[in-house]
């Protein structure tokens, strides 16, 4: 178990989401330096990995919908089908080819419908790897809100699946990151929806804060490829003894969906059985905070995003998906919460909304 408890910040820390990928396509270098220059705190990006062992920024291992593989004639026999973590999919996978071959593709935007404005940056950047990620890291001034370095939440994608095929991302990981986070104390989160790779990193000695991500259903990919349908689900990891078995085991944060957060207002709020209270404008919000507060976890909820299509309905503008909402007030919503860190596509954003507190 680890003796590391991490200090709550008297404000949550603001974690640009793949870089400002609101703003330009996720994972490139110039969304990670746009989240730098807007006052991120923390750069999140996730991980992959390729057939030879190198470390790919990207949101999924298949890359059809964020590079432009699909129309590269020379990789049109890798297009394939995979199950992953229980999903079959078809397209193109990172563990297919070399970094060599990866670093030929240009990126694109993912949501190109809601996101036109980036969209229009695409096949201008290269996919990146970790240690390229580590580079501008290094280079970067610190952070505005804090004087202090810009840390890194490293998302670490499917690791069940890439050990299955002989890629052990937690063996890669901390070969990669164990000297940058020896040398700068306190700057690595390390994140994952399983929970054995956060453990298996730890116990390879990588030092770091340790947070378990969580959906709002279903079960982990780890805990079902070794249980099957009696897999705890993500559920019964958010119960007061689900959150107490996560610290006694070294976890040191769980990460949320934001409506496990604050939601519409349910019918119910407010009575005494109620985990949710009201808190005006249509919305509520739920008691996750403090009770794993209370069991020594620190919280952060994913991902905050100003467009209609991503906010609860009370705070919704328009029919327009794309249109922005009233993001201030969904936003502040889940700062009052108390919660440690979010996760922004526009990171302007979120230090605008606390700085509304």
């Amino acid at each position: 178990m680890t003796e590391h408890t991490p200090a709550r910040p008297a404000r949550p820390l603001v974690v640009a989401h793949r870089g400002a990928s609101g703003s330009r396509p996720e994972h490139t270098e110039a969304a990670y330096r746009l989240a730098l220059a807007l006052g991120a705190e923390a750069i999140e990006p996730d991980i992959v990995a390729t057939r030879d062992g190198e470390l790919v920024l990207r949101h999924e291992n298949e890359i059809s919908g964020t590079t432009d593989v699909a129309e590269r004639p020379e990789f049109a026999s890798r297009r394939t089908t995979r199950e992953i973590d229980g999903q079959r999919l078809t397209g193109w996978f990172t563990e297919d080819f070399t970094w060599a071959e990866l670093s030929t593709l240009r990126a694109r935007e993912r949501l190109p419908q809601l996101r036109g404005a980036s969209a229009r940056f695409d096949g201008r950047y290269p996919v990146l790897r970790l240690r390229d990620l580590l580079r501008l890291l290094d280079e970067a001034a610190p952070a505005p809100g804090t004087g202090e370095p810009v840390r890194l939440v490293a998302e670490v994608k499917h690791a069940t699946y890439f050990a299955s095929i002989g890629l052990p991302l937690d063996e890669l990981i901390a070969a990669e990151l164990t000297g940058w986070s020896s040398a700068q104390p306190g700057r690595l989160v390390v994140e994952a929806f399983e929970q054995s790779v956060l453990l298996q990193l730890r116990d390879r000695g990588l030092p770091a804060e340790y947070v378990y991500l969580l959906e709002k259903s279903g079960s982990p990919a780890d805990l079902v490829a070794r249980h099957g349908a009696a897999a705890l689900s993500y559920a019964g990891h958010l119960t007061d003894a689900g959150l107490a078995r996560l610290r006694a085991s070294g976890i040191d944060g769980v990460s949320v969906d934001t409506a496990l957060l604050v939601r519409a207002e349910p019918r119910g709020a407010s009575r005494p059985s109620s985990a949710w209270r009201s808190i005006g404008g249509g919305l509520a919000a739920s008691d996750l905070v403090d009770r794993a507060h209370a069991a020594g976890l620190g919280v952060f909820t994913w991902t905050l995003r100003p467009e209609n299509r991503f906010l609860p309905a009370p705070c919704r503008i328009g029919t327009a998906a794309a249109a922005h909402g009233d993001w201030l007030a969904f936003f502040t919503a889940i700062m009052r919460t108390g919660l440690d860190g979010v996760f922004a596509d526009q990171p302007d954003l979120a230090i605008e909304a606390r700085a509304a507190l």
